[in-house]
């Protein structure tokens, strides 16, 4: 699967916060938020800032597990913020590349639905203005 991914112009935290900020709007549930970069730091390694946000809706995940209950595996949804080369990154899977290793044709719109709300949340992360 492929990584799709944005250039932050916002540090690795802010982006996060911004993309939890998005999800509220839309009264999506936030499952985690692993801060991998602390996580190192505390058990005394080096590794730059690094988050993961852990986020869905029971309202379209299921409807995939019904079609295809290994598609379980892949969900919720998530999206990762890291720090490269002095800058930010936010990167995603495409739900639609789901369609390659689950029986979940049937239910291609859901896919597309989730791809474009990804999509929007990380326009929303990386806009300029706060």
């Amino acid at each position: 699967m492929t990584l799709t991914f944005a250039e932050s112009p916002h540090a690795v935290r802010a982006t996060s916060d911004r993309l939890v900020a998005a999800l509220r709007r839309r009264e999506l549930t936030l499952f985690a938020r692993v801060d991998h970069g602390g996580g190192a730091r505390a058990a005394g390694l080096a590794l730059p800032d690094e988050e993961l946000l852990i986020f869905g809706d029971p309202r379209a995940g299921t409807l995939l597990m019904q079609a295809d209950p290994e598609v379980g595996y892949e969900l919720p949804l998530h999206v990762l913020v890291w720090e490269a080369g002095g800058g930010t990154r936010i990167g995603y899977r495409h739900p639609i590349e789901l369609r390659e290793r689950y029986d979940v044709e049937a239910r291609a719109e859901v896919l597309d639905r989730m791809g474009a709300l990804l999509e929007e949340l990380v326009a929303e992360a990386v806009r300029d203005a706060p």
